[in-house]
Formats: structure tokens, C-alpha cells, sequence
């Protein structure tokens, strides 16, 4: 059976060449490898693989534009500060990156795409991000832990994952029942979020964000679960998927050990986050 499988990778790769070359008729002869259901299901996703699980489409976003040298760091509130539970002013330094302006291939990704430009992701405690298109702004925080992190963004929604493109901080507030370990591994859900509609309902985004952690083969995963379909993933990298029905849609993931087992952290589940599909629009 492994001979079986090795045998699909390499015909699906010689596909993908021909695709490089300039051949034709390639995404048939990639859904003809792809349903032949005779072979066991490669659960992992590798580069320039496509797995297809109960009429969804998965596979790995190749990232067109990089930005190796992209940095976002925190000026305000700085560490220790004695804050209070409300409004604070947040204050960013970007580097080599431009906020509110669009990704040069947006027009290549055919995802949803913000119109506002390149942003700031900014989630309090795993909540859905706020998308910040300048780099000073005032947001709420409570008592407990504020546990922030904050990243650069395209104009897409794709995560920077150069390193140095994010912070994460914690602003505790009043009486904290346990500290909050910045150094522990943390998983960050980002993507999807809201609503789709029209053309942006047929290729969805899939994003995360990694800290203290990466992912391997023979080490730490993600297990991601599309409605009640579950996919193991090795690489942190975005990515697509395709035949999701209209209407809501559940996305879930969970940072697992080479076991399978959930690693302990306040967010390394995600839990349920909803979106919406319409495809059709009214004209």
C-alpha cells in the first residue's frame, strides 16, 4: 500500500510539472490520480499536494509575494505597565512594510481580499482579529490576562511568518489567577472569519499563527476540522480550501504533539468559529 501511495505522489508531481511546462488538460489528470479511491487517503499535507476528504479541496497557498524583511514591534503600553480595564491606546512601529496600500499579487490569490490594503492583525485572548490599518490605535481590555498578539498582514489576510513580524504581550489587569507563559507553545487562530460572498465563497483562506513551536512530520501538528472532517497538518503555511457548501461552515484547530495529543495552552484550541457562505448574490 505505501508503494501504492508513493506512486500517486510522484504522479501527482509529474503533473504539476507539466502545469510549469505549459501542458494542458492538467487539472483533469490531477482528478483523475485524486478519485481513485482504491489508495489510502494521505492524511498529511506536503507541498504541492492536494488532498480530497468528503467534497472538500486542500492544499497548500504557495506565497507569491514574501517579505523577509518586514518587522512590528510595540511602543505603547509597554511591559509592566500598570494599566487599567478599558480603553488603551496602542502604539506600532513598522518596518520595511506599508499599511493600507494592496499586496502586489492580489490579483493572483482570487481570495477575499481587503480593499483597505496590507493591516495589522491585532487579537485579544484568540478572539477574532481586529484588522488595524494604521499603526496607532485605542482597543479594550479587562480585567485578567490581555494576552495580545499582533501581526503584519496582507492585504488578503495571509499572515507574515518571518520571525520578526509580530509581538505577543500580556497586560494582565486586577487579580490574575495564573500567569500566562509567553515562552510556552501557543497555536493563534486568524482565518476564516465572517462572511463570504460570490466568487470569494470558492477558494477560502486558511490561516494561523505559530509561537515557541513549529511543525514536523515526526513532531508537533495542527489538526484542522472543516465541519466534521478532519485533516493533519505538518507545515506552517497557509492555506486553500475548496468545496465548502453555502450557508455556515465550522473551522477548528488544535495544536497536537507527535501522539496526537492536544498540547496544554490557553488557546491551542481554537474551539468552533463560524462562517458564512452566500454564493449567490443579488443582482
Amino acid at each position: 500500500m505505501l508503494n501504492r501511495q508513493l506512486i500517486k505522489v510522484g504522479a501527482i508531481a509529474s503533473v504539476f510539472l507539466l502545469v510549469a511546462c505549459g501542458g494542458n488538460k492538467s487539472e483533469q489528470a490531477i482528478a483523475d490520480i485524486e478519485e481513485d479511491t482504491t489508495l489510502t487517503p494521505i492524511e498529511e499535507v506536503k507541498a504541492s499536494e492536494v488532498i480530497r476528504k468528503d467534497g472538500l479541496k486542500l492544499y497548500v497557498a504557495d506565497i507569491a509575494k514574501d517579505f523577509p524583511n518586514a518587522k512590528l514591534s510595540l511602543t505603547a503600553p509597554v511591559e509592566g505597565a500598570k494599566l487599567k480595564a478599558g480603553e488603551v491606546q496602542f502604539d506600532f512601529s513598522v518596518a520595511d512594510y506599508k499599511l493600507a496600500v494592496q499586496t502586489e499579487d492580489t490579483g493572483m490569490r482570487h481570495c477575499a481580499n481587503s480593499q483597505k490594503g496590507q493591516h495589522i492583525h491585532y487579537i485579544l485572548n484568540n478572539s477574532p482579529y481586529l484588522a488595524k490599518y494604521e499603526p496607532s490605535f485605542k482597543a479594550e481590555l479587562n480585567e485578567g490576562n490581555n494576552v495580545v498578539l499582533a501581526f503584519l498582514s496582507r492585504s488578503y489576510h495571509e499572515s507574515i511568518k518571518n520571525g520578526s513580524a509580530f509581538i505577543l504581550k500580556n497586560f494582565p489587569i486586577g487579580n490574575v489567577e495564573s500567569a500566562f507563559d509567553v515562552n510556552a507553545p501557543h497555536l493563534f487562530y486568524s482565518r476564516p472569519k465572517g462572511e463570504y460572498t460570490g466568487k470569494d465563497t470558492e477558494k477560502i483562506l486558511v490561516d494561523f499563527y505559530l509561537v515557541n513551536s513549529d511543525l514536523q512530520k515526526d513532531g508537533n501538528k495542527v489538526k484542522l476540522t472543516i465541519n466534521d472532517t478532519e485533516f493533519i497538518i505538518d507545515q506552517w503555511v497557509p492555506y486553500f480550501v475548496e468545496g465548502l457548501p453555502e450557508g455556515e461552515n465550522t473551522f477548528r484547530i488544535v495544536l497536537v504533539d507527535a501522539a496526537g495529543n492536544p498540547i496544554e495552552g490557553p488557546f491551542n484550541d481554537s474551539g468552533e468559529r463560524r462562517i458564512t457562505l452566500i454564493k449567490k448574490t443579488e443582482s
